[in-house]
């Protein structure tokens, strides 16, 4: 490690300046076929029930997909109402809070329920910031090509229309509420390029763009008295006799026992799957990360979109282990940071989209064998010192006090060496089918958040998963109050999860326990 860090050291000087062609449509095509971990055959199962019959996604997603129901067996009195509300949130994040507020403001009477604490959620961790096509040289139909390139063509056309044209609402809708952007001495907002982006649209909070993100959500829900269920994850959906969606059920971790939600509406909002650890990648995510929204939809009877789909961040930490995994934003590469191999060499534009820069990390490692040995794999460089050395001293501090802080408890400073990174679970790019209006095939469920699917086609760029938890949170929260207000709800019933498990019976099909709650680090029995 410190003889490859010593050629890294070397070659800095030569390279400050260097300047690398992005690889043409071809060579990025050829490249993830071959290095990226969504064409591999061994990591993924045909599903054989439900609406995605004949369709494939992850192994591990697959497990709970076609699992067994926690309700299966338990007797419950659907009869008995806990909590009866117009419109259910369901997921504590960016996406859930941007609901519960729109749904409120829409005169809803509002509960959010969520796995862990209000806030626990992969938007608390976002670091690089969230884009916005509001500058005079830029322009949403901009931002609209750059998204649908780098989706690989396959967004739904409607769903990115309406992120990249509420994108700039959705801003000062943060601004207003009080989000701290960076901004100039002049008050103009500081903006910085992504990956696949051709302008400067990335809007930041230093690396904690999530977190202040979140802060702000979180006390807004709070200041208005919206009612948070904490510890109390959904379980499964209720469905009325005519087939609408017509609550949950949850489970109180606390009291041990089962809860009955009656609402006119439902607004899933529960995240994304890194915490299955697909094909045994580290991840990124926070820790309820589960896919439990998928799982709930899917069984009853709500179409995934991409579900096979998956995004690995480029640049996991891959070393030191205390952190193994963690997120090193993108934003370190767009302010200067270079990925360099073992030899002290660039091998590829540093913007390139996710995907891309993913399989080319990947390559290098295995195929070319130039990646660094570190704790039981391989590893690449992240030439941090380049910053400082293109922007001046004190850049760093500035730009990224997170990653200069995270890293700095290891005694590894930013400044003055490299760090070590490869390829982490990061994003969920399937997910539920919905339309403009976010709702789903089952009358009444809306989507909004990480849990959906269709919006970033098969790969996402970087700041358009805060963006869409804004856009998509808010349009769910209008849309489910204006509807919640003439539905009629009839008999609660749970009868969709009987004929979901004699589908599974049929078919001959034994997955897991699920939805899957929280994953297991512990050898032995499960200790939920």
């Amino acid at each position: 490690m410190l003889k490859s860090m010593a050629k890294v050291e070397a070659t800095r000087a030569q390279r400050l300046h260097a300047s690398i062609e992005r690889f043409t449509a071809e060579e990025k095509d050829e490249l993830l076929k071959e290095f990226h971990p969504d064409y591999s055959s061994k990591g993924f199962k045909v599903l054989e029930v439900g609406p995605n019959k004949g369709q494939k996604v992850p192994v591990e997603l697959a497990q709970l997909l076609e699992g067994k129901s926690r309700l299966q067996d338990v007797e419950l009195d659907l009869e008995k109402v806990d909590y009866d509300v117009d419109v259910l949130v369901i997921g504590g994040g960016g996406a859930g809070a941007s609901a519960a507020l729109e749904a409120h403001n829409g005169g809803a009477n509002v509960l959010v329920v969520t796995k862990l604490r209000m806030g626990d959620a992969n938007t608390m961790m976002a670091e690089g910031g969230i884009q916005a096509a509001d500058k005079g040289n830029d322009s949403p139909a901009q931002h609209y090509l750059d998204a649908f390139g780098g989706g690989h063509y396959k967004n739904i056309p409607e769903l990115l229309e309406e992120l990249v044209t509420n994108g700039p609402l959705a801003i000062d809708w943060l601004s207003k509420l009080g989000v701290m952007f960076d901004k100039e001495q002049d008050g103009t907002m500081v903006t910085t390029h992504g990956g696949g982006t051709s302008r400067k649209r990335m809007h930041a909070c230093a690396d904690y763009t999530g977190a202040e993100i979140m802060r702000v959500l979180r006390d807004e829900v709070q200041n208005r008295g919206i009612p948070v269920l904490e510890f109390s994850p959904a379980v499964e959906l209720l469905l009325d006799e005519e087939g609408k969606t017509a609550g949950a059920v949850l489970w109180d971790f606390d009291a041990q026992e089962y809860k009955v939600v009656r609402a006119k509406c439902v607004i899933m909002a529960t995240g994304g799957a890194g915490r299955l650890h697909y094909q045994g990648f580290p991840t990124s995510n926070h820790y309820g990360a589960t896919a439990d929204g998928l799982v709930m939809a899917y069984r009853a009877g709500a179409p995934l979109i991409y579900a096979d789909a998956i995004q690995y961040h480029p640049t996991g930490v891959a070393y030191p282990a205390q952190i193994y995994g963690a997120l090193v934003t993108e934003k370190v590469r767009s302010i200067g940071a270079q990925l360099v191999n073992s030899e002290g060499e660039i091998f590829m534009h540093p913007l390139e989209t996710r995907d891309v820069a993913a399989a080319s990390i990947i390559r290098e490692c295995t195929a070319r064998g130039k990646g660094v040995k570190a704790l039981d794999g391989v590893a690449l460089w992240l030439d941090t010192p380049l910053i400082e050395m293109l922007h001046g001293e004190g850049t760093i501090a500035k730009r990224i006090p997170g990653m200069l802080r995270m890293y700095a408890k290891f005694g590894i400073d930013l400044r003055k060496e490299p760090i070590l990174i490869y390829p982490t679970l990061h994003y969920q790019n399937g997910g539920i089918l919905i339309d403009k209006d976010a709702e789903t095939k089952l009358p009444g469920l809306f989507v909004a958040g990480e849990a959906v699917g269709g919006i970033h086609g098969t790969n996402r760029l970087m700041g358009n998963s805060l963006l869409d938890i804004i856009v998509f949170g808010r349009i769910a929260g209008t849309k489910a109050a204006e509807a919640a207000k003439s539905v009629k709800l009839g008999k609660l019933s749970l009868e969709h999860v009987r004929r979901y498990a004699e589908e599974e019976k049929a078919a001959g099909v034994h997955g897991e326990l699920s939805p899957k709650l929280l994953p297991v680090y512990t050898h032995g029995r499960d200790v939920r």
